[in-house]
């Protein structure tokens, strides 16, 4: 349990929030949500006890051990793997080092027999002798293969180090969990393995997350940060953006009569509660639910970025056609080979790979910029092509402000540029900046503003949806659902997949599985499991 009194921070003149009181409990999963800069990640360091706040206290129950998900991934590079992931359970970690140092002594004195006693007691009360199993269980179920178990830390890829550090935060089942963005560079079946994982948990588990379906598989409750405030209510993300666009409207609707706006927010909590569909929490999220208070649901004050993807022109029937197309890597090992498809007239199509560099690949040859290593592609004659890359770096190797640089790309005077900067959230004092010290998030808005530009008929876009907030993935997404045009894309975002894709086209060393479903339909299908194991074995 964490319980956080009159609670504030701020940071020079700028107060994030103050006068917080929250009590989380165990058996719940805590999704944090807010716009960028409103504090999400403060309030977990101000709980950790990294960030000491300006007033209030933090406090655990009695004996409670807290565990954090570190972002440090260089941290642990002296370190094994199986090692890093022990000392996420500091008191038996620290046990078993002075068991180690007390029989390397050559000989032991009485006092060090009755200390060893004592340490063998306490290890076995923390179940220390099955430790290492444990261990090496997280890692096999985060995707890391047992031969690397006792490798160096530094030995690992960015990607390996993830996993590593959500295993040492799970270890030893803290009675506390502070999860700070846990799905960030992780593949979709190893998120689905964390989704599961978590759905099973008895402790009390806080989440930053911009992943919509992961927030929504596992927690329980949502605490949202707005208004200078931050204030806890029942439901997930989808529960909270759904409600607060029902109250912007009604707010918008001056005409509406108190009396029926209050029946309208009564029947969507009566739906919503009906719909809520999650093993274990069904019961207790149905419950708070139905206690909600209408009074409690309220417009929030995030702004939307206005994302509108046009065609300029419609496209014919014939759009890609891919034959035999082959693709190594710099080692060369097969990405992916014998791949073969043809991308028919509004098809919205999510490319799969187990490695996430095929997808890349494929994107990278059919706009030209690779060579394939075998095989042809051929557009059709009316097809125009947007392309968001998955490394945008070279675009922003300037020093031109983002109206000059947004110039490049499109018909349009400054004022049209600043209307599609405007759009992109892009203050008006910040049209002026550098586009060279732009931060992730607004390199990545920048290219969707270039996108837009372009009215193309096929979009292809490879993860997008990276360094964006949930405002932004929000309203990309409801808009790719609408686009008319075709879209060739990759995600690790579930929601993302779920809602646009009609057809998956999973990429492997020996072809193509080639589905016209549903991504969830695509996932839990037996056939299909079966089949993917025998293309990539």
């Amino acid at each position: 349990m964490i319980t956080v009194t009159n609670l504030a921070i701020q940071f020079g003149k700028r107060v994030l929030y103050k006068d917080v009181n929250l009590k989380f409990t165990p058996g719940n999963i805590y999704g944090i949500i807010g716009a960028n800069g409103a504090g999400k990640s403060t309030l977990l360091r101000a709980i950790s006890g990294e960030l000491e706040p300006n007033k209030g206290t933090v406090e655990l129950g009695p004996g409670e051990r807290l565990s954090v998900l570190e972002q440090d991934h260089f941290k642990y590079d002296n370190e094994t793997v199986i090692n890093t992931v022990l000392m996420g359970h500091q008191p038996l970690w620290e046990n078993m080092k002075e068991r180690e140092a007390l029989y390397a002594k050559p000989e032991m004195t009485e006092e060090d027999g009755n200390r060893a006693a004592e340490l063998e007691e306490k290890f076995a009360e923390m179940d220390g002798w099955n430790a290492e199993s444990d261990a090496a269980q997280l890692l096999s179920g985060l995707g890391i293969k047992e031969a690397v178990h006792y490798s160096m830390m530094s030995e690992l890829s960015n990607n390996e180090k993830v996993r590593v550090m959500m295993a040492k935060a799970l270890f030893g089942n803290p009675d506390n969990l502070l999860l700070d963005e846990p799905t960030n560079d992780l593949d979709l079946d190893t998120v689905q393995w964390l989704e599961e994982y978590l759905s099973n948990v008895e402790q009390t588990v806080l989440v930053v997350s911009h992943d919509r379906h992961f927030l929504d598989a596992v927690s329980t409750q949502t605490v949202d940060i707005d208004f200078g405030k931050v204030t806890m209510f029942a439901g997930n993300y989808s529960f909270w953006y759904e409600s607060s666009q029902l109250a912007l409207r009604q707010a918008q609707n001056q005409k509406a009569k108190a009396e029926e706006k209050r029946k309208e927010l009564e029947e969507f909590i009566r739906r919503f509660s009906a719909n809520v569909a999650k093993s274990k929490q069904t019961t207790s999220r149905k419950k708070m639910l139905e206690k909600l208070n209408v009074e409690e649901i309220q417009p929030s004050t995030r702004k939307y970025p206005g994302i509108i993807f046009q065609m300029d022109r419609e496209p014919g029937n014939q759009i890609l056609e891919v034959e035999n197309l082959k693709a190594l890597d710099a080692d060369g090992s097969v990405l992916f080979d014998n791949v073969s498809f043809n991308i028919e007239k509004g098809q919205k199509t999510v490319f799969l790979s187990h490695n996430p560099k095929a997808m890349t690949a494929l994107f990278e040859i059919i706009n030209g910029n690779r060579e394939a290593d075998g095989g042809t592609y051929k557009w059709g004659i009316t097809i125009t092509t947007a392309y968001l890359p998955l490394d945008n770096t070279e675009f922003f190797k300037s020093d031109l402000n983002l109206v000059d640089w947004l110039s490049q790309y499109g018909p349009g005077n400054e004022v049209v540029m600043k209307g599609f900067l405007g759009r992109m959230l892009f203050k008006q004092e910040e049209v002026e900046k550098k586009v060279n010290v732009l931060s992730g998030g607004e390199k990545m808005r920048c290219m969707i503003a270039r996108m837009q530009l372009q009215n193309a008929n096929c979009l292809i876009l490879d993860t997008p949806t990276n360094h964006l907030d949930l405002e932004s993935i929000q309203a990309f997404n409801n808009n790719l659902i609408t686009f008319k045009g075709n879209i060739l894309f990759a995600s690790h975002d579930h929601e993302f997949i779920n809602t646009v894709a009609d057809r998956i086209i999973e990429l492997t060393p020996k072809g193509t599985i080639d589905k016209l479903m549903t991504y969830d339909d695509y996932i839990y299908d037996e056939a299909i499991k079966a089949q993917k194991e025998q293309m990539y074995s």
